[in-house]
């Protein structure tokens, strides 16, 4: 058996990016499945006590959502996990201050002054 190295990462990693738990995510869709029958439950009481009181067609606004709420609770509740960015990971960049730099001399790494020649700085910052 041949073993392939791995590629090896040249930037770090956001954490905090991560996918949440899978057993977090299962819960989330439990409660919100609980959360829908119950108004499924709720809409079945309010037709019966609509139909009791003589309400004729009102009767089958919430008749109608009693039959609907459990064909979409299912349907959200076997819909897997949410995908959480499309992006994939976000490489790390650090928010660091910039660099201070004596008035006359450029920070490392900035373009040259006027009289400056490939980013030296000039040894007497008076004469140029």
């Amino acid at each position: 058996m041949r073993v392939l190295p791995r590629r090896a990462r040249d930037t770090a990693q956001l954490v905090t990016e991560a996918r949440k738990p899978r057993s977090e995510d299962i819960a989330y869709r439990e409660r919100r499945y609980l959360i829908m029958m119950a108004f499924r439950v709720g809409c079945f009481v309010l037709t019966v006590a609509l139909f009791a009181a003589g309400a004729g067609w009102f009767a089958a606004i919430p008749a109608v959502g009693a039959l609907v709420i459990p064909y979409f609770a299912v349907v959200f509740a076997n819909g897997g996990r949410e995908p959480a960015s499309t992006r994939g990971f976000r490489a790390y960049e650090p928010n660091l201050p910039i660099r201070y730099s004596p008035p006359g001399h450029p920070a490392p790494g900035s373009a040259p002054g006027p009289g400056q020649q490939g980013g030296e700085p000039s040894a007497d910052p008076g004469q140029e």
